[in-house]
This record gives C-alpha cells, structure tokens and sequence, in this order.
C-alpha cells in the first residue's frame, strides 16, 4: 500500500473536524488537507444517517451555526422558543461542506468516508495514519472524532439468549423501531437526552414503553424548562450570557470584584445558592415527580438525585410542551441494574421482568476510546488510559499537583467543599491531561479539537479550531511546560470538584463556556469577539459576535504566504 503525503490530516468530519478543517484552510487555502470520517456523510452525530423526526437540537437559532455563514430560520412549526429539530442542523453542515472552497476543492472533496482509522504513528517527525484502504503521511495531525463516535453498550449478561434486536442511540434513526407492528413492545436503557427522545418518539407511535435507569449510574437527568425570563427569549440565552457563567465557581472565570464578592462571602453564596435553588425547585415542581395525577408507578424514579447545582449527572431541556404529560402516565420507569436478558425478557436485579420485543440503548459514548493509538501513545500524549496501566511514577505526580491544585480551589470557591450526597459514577480511565483540552504537553505536531463538553458547542470547536491552528503553525507564546501542567492539574481537579460524576475526566465546562473560548483567543491575541463590557457580560453570545476572527488572525499572522482563499 503506497502511503500518500499531505501536510495535514484530520480525523474525523463532525463539526469539530469541519471546523478544524476551515480555519486551518482558511490559513494554509493550498494545504494538502485530507478529512477522514468512518461514516457515510458529515456532520457526526447531526448527520443524516442518525437523523429522526423526533430529534431536536439543544441549541438555538443565532448559536447554531459557524462564524462564516448564517443557518436558515427553520419554519415556525419546527421551533420551539428558538430550538429547532436538528434536521436543520444536519442541512446546514451538508451545505457548509459544499459551499466552502479552498485551493479549487471543497470541504467535501476533502472528505474520505467510510475511513476507519487503523492506527496513528509518529516516525520521527512523520505521522503516519493507516487505514484499511490508504496510509498517509503527514507533518500535522488533528483528531476531531469527537465525543460521540463510539457507541458505549451496557452490559448485556446473557445477550445472546434475547432473540430480539439490540439498538444503540447512534442507529435508532436508521431503524425500523417506531413503524414496524411488529415491534411494539419498547424498554429503553439509559438516563439522558437520547434516551429521553426515544421514549418520547415510541410512545407517540403507540408503543408500550419500559424505561430503565440504571441505579450504577449517575441517576436521573435534569430535565429543563426552555422559557427565558426576563429580556431573554429562553433557556440557552440566559446561559449564553457571561453574567450567568459567573455564578458557577469555576477557575475559568475572572478573578475580579463580582466574582469574588459572589463566590467568597456569605451574602455571594446565598445569592448563588437562591439563584441555582430556584432553577431546581422549578424544575421538580413542573415534573411533580411523586404526585403527578395519573402517572404509573415508578414515575417516582426520574427525580434527579442532585441538585442542579452540581450537574452530577445527564440533563437537557424540554423541548415538547406535552412530554411529562405523555411519559408519566404510559411509561413504566425502573430505577435498577440489568441482572441479565433472556427470550425477550429484559430481568432486573430486583427480580422485576420487562416482555421486550427490542431493547434500545440510550447509553451514550465510549468519551474515551482511541483504540488507533498505542499504549505509550496515550500516556505521552495525555490521552486516558486505564488506570492500571499508569506508571506509578506519572500517577505521583498528577495525584500531587491536583492535590495542590485542589487546595487552591477550595480556598476561593468554599462552596465546592461540600458536596452532596449522590450517586457516583467513577471512571476506570486517567482523565484527559491536555493543555486547554486540546494540547498534549509533549508535542507540537498533533492537536485534538472537540473533546471539551462545552454548553455552546458551536462557538466552542470553532475557537478551538483557531487556536490548534496557531498552535501548530506556532504563534503561541505557550507558558512553561511545568506551568502548562499545573494548569492541566487545576481545571482535573476542578472539574472533579464543581461537576462530580461529569467532572471524572476533566473536560466539562458546561457553564463556563463563554470563558473557556475566551481564554483560546486571548490566548491566541484575538478579541474582536469582544463588545464592551456591558454587552460582553448581559447580551447572549452569538455565532456572528465571531465574524471578524478570521481576518483578524490573518492580519495578525498572515495567510501562510498562499493564495487568497475562494471563500469571501
């Protein structure tokens, strides 16, 4: 197999991966790019072949789409206090790829589908990434596959005794599930999102649903409601706002008079804890989890086991006014583990037995699994590994910076010392120790864009995606390596600290969204997203408050002495 050369290559066409892909052509027009997707189209999880009528965006309309070109409104029957059905996301990411042109090639002329990546070498100062079909070689690498390309499965004990289908959330789409009569009988496993959407889509296609919660895990979901209050039209722009960011002690906010005020002192933190109360007790009063007339026994069991405050397990918004209306009194809810499956039985371990004519997996994803790089890969890389298998030399280490770290933190946010009590859910893996979630701290050659859980994901790969440029091509002013480790040690040990269960890997920023893509273009000496203050802190973040970036950056470093990119 002939290996073919290229100055970059990008694993994964998401929207991490289509992001990365832009900027950086956006820089170099006349690179020699290749994008490598395992699936079939772009777009990840918005593509179209995981695409269903019942799938909605947790985003809205302004926040939705790249710096570069405007989405479509979606039709109004297709809204909902600006949230759409991500049908329209799946349209804008296909016409994206087609639209941007760069050295006489689209994005999608770029794309290699169906590409499983084999492994991911570096010889000498050459990558080479191999694949069943092709091999390339190249001085550059990004890995933007993403959060979601790995389907995590449950244990299934005695799996191969059920006879019936088995479906993970990433294929639903694809199925048969809600039009088939034969199917009629639904249990769905799993506590998020996904799993909320595909009990919702079942019982209004008639069927009888069972939904599962496993007791192993981190519990119920927060369900939310979408409505804003006050000027702002909903849910997403009260957190799209930096003012709300600052209510969450986090070491990515501002260290300044308002934020000390909110965070180190008694009325600040009665302030913070009225503010996140009154979100929960909403939240629960609109479910009236434990007496809502005619829901079936077993309702009981979606109550979350935290307080919003601590985002301990999945959550989402609401975006269907009738949902607890339609799942409360057709939905049969079990809060236990999965004993085994037998002929279409699905047995609990409290001795409970569920008839099932398919099993549906809302479990989400394997958030770790980089099965195409070596062991010593991992660790050199800062990528999670089992935790067996960590050198017990590194782990000292790490354990005694996020130590000192997590002094620090708990003497500027007292809040974050005393967390409840709730279910758990550790990890058997190191968590990412990646310079602001994208840098490994040992080589300059190979960024990783998308494997940050930020709230406004959009803004969030975009900005990531410029600073991997200027890492890569080297116009940062990177502090130390020792200093760059502290700083990895400190968001591990905050995490773990503000978001427990969610907090394990060290790559949630839910909340501090704002800050966190602040913190990457400061960093790479941009700041015409910046407004003033007032709209900087009070006025919802859109993708357009971005425009200017590009031009910018290249004022700033140049164009890589290229063309000018087709793009205007």
């Amino acid at each position: 197999m002939t290996a073919q050369d290229v100055d970059l290559v990008v694993v994964g066409a998401g929207m991490s991966g289509i992001a990365a892909a832009r900027f950086y052509l956006e820089v170099h027009p006349e690179s020699r790019l290749v994008i490598l997707e395992q699936d079939t189209c772009p777009g990840g999880v918005w593509n179209a072949r995981r695409s269903y009528e019942g799938f909605w965006t947790q985003w809205t309309v302004g926040t939705a789409e790249f710096s570069d070109l405007r989405m479509p409104r979606p039709p109004d029957e297709d809204l909902y206090y600006d949230f759409f059905k991500s049908k329209h996301t799946t349209e804008y990411l296909e016409k994206y790829v087609d639209q941007h042109r760069f050295g006489g090639r689209s994005l999608r002329d770029r794309i290699t589908f169906e590409f499983q990546v084999k492994s991911i070498k570096k010889q000498d100062t050459v990558w080479v990434v191999k694949g069943d079909s092709a091999t390339f070689h190249a001085s550059k690498v990004i890995v933007a596959s993403g959060l979601t390309s790995n389907p995590n499965m449950p244990n299934l004990p005695r799996e191969n005794y059920f006879d019936a289908p088995i479906i993970h959330q990433e294929t639903f789409g694809q199925s048969s599930v809600l039009s088939s009569p034969n199917l009629q009988k639904i249990t769905v496993v799993g506590a998020g999102k996904s799993s909320a959407d595909m009990v919702y889509a079942c019982v209004k296609a008639g069927k009888i649903v069972s939904w599962i919660i496993r007791a192993s895990g981190a519990g119920p979901a927060f369900f939310l409601s979408p409505k804003g209050k006050g000027p702002y039209k909903n849910a997403f722009e009260i957190g799209s706002t930096r003012i709300a960011g600052t209510l969450s002690p986090s070491v990515l906010t501002p260290d300044n008079r308002w934020t000390r005020f909110i965070h180190r002192t008694n009325l600040g933190q009665k302030i913070v804890n009225a503010v996140w109360g009154g979100a929960d007790k909403e939240t629960r009063q609109g479910a009236d989890f434990d007496r809502r007339k005619g829901a079936l026994k077993g309702f009981e069991n979606l109550k979350p086991k935290a307080p919003l405050f601590w985002q301990n397990g999945p959550g989402g918004l609401l975006l269907r006014t009738v949902f607890w209306d339609t799942v409360a009194p057709n939905v049969h809810v079990f809060l236990d583990d999965i004993l085994e499956l037998d002929t279409k039985l699905v047995r609990l371990k409290d001795g409970s037995e569920i008839v099932t004519d398919v099993l549906l997996c809302g479990t989400g994803w394997n958030a770790a699994s980089f099965g195409f790089f070596e062991s010593a890969a991992l660790l050199r890389l800062g990528l999670p590994r089992p935790l067996l298998d960590e050198p017990a030399e590194e782990a000292a280490l790490w354990a005694r910076l996020q130590e000192q770290a997590d002094h620090e933190i708990l003497h500027k946010y007292p809040i974050l010392a005393h967390p409840p009590d709730h279910p758990h859910k550790s990890i058997q893996t190191t968590p990412y120790r990646l310079y602001n979630g994208i840098a490994p701290l040992s080589d300059e050659s190979i960024a990783f864009v998308g494997y940050t859980l930020v709230a406004i994901y959009c803004r969030g790969v975009e900005c990531q995606a410029i600073w991997a440029t200027a890492y890569l091509d080297k116009k940062l002013k990177l502090p130390s390596v020792e200093d760059r480790q502290a700083e990895v040690a400190r968001l591990i040990a905050w995490c773990k600290r503000r978001y427990l269960s969610n907090g394990e890997r060290g790559n949630f920023v839910a909340f501090e969204s704002n800050f966190y893509t602040d913190k990457l273009l400061l960093e790479a000496g941009l700041s015409s997203h910046l407004k003033g203050w007032f709209r900087d802190y009070f006025v919802p973040g859109i993708a357009q408050d971005m425009a200017g970036l590009k031009h910018e950056y290249i004022a700033k470093y140049g164009d890589g002495n290229v063309p000018v990119s087709e793009n205007k």
